[in-house]
């Protein structure tokens, strides 16, 4: 029988904030956002909340977009 306190083996999933995609957090890149932009964070050491977006073109161009959407959505 495992060991259910193990975490070995253990995948973490996140989810794209473009596509609402998930995915394994390995498949997807991190980025944190600053007052001044996005930043990525492609060693994962940044000390922030962190988003996640696909590899895949389409959402890392949309990238910009949503991160429109979301300054908007905090005005009001």
């Amino acid at each position: 029988m495992p060991n259910m306190n193990s975490k070995a083996g253990h995948i973490p999933i996140r989810t794209c904030v473009v596509c609402r995609e998930k995915s394994a957090q390995s498949q997807l890149l991190s980025f944190v956002l600053l007052p001044g932009g996005i930043a990525y964070d492609i060693a994962r050491v940044l000390p922030a909340r962190k988003q996640y977006v696909c590899r895949k073109w389409a959402c890392v161009s949309g990238l910009a977009k949503w991160r429109k959407k979301r300054q908007r959505g905090k005005r009001a």
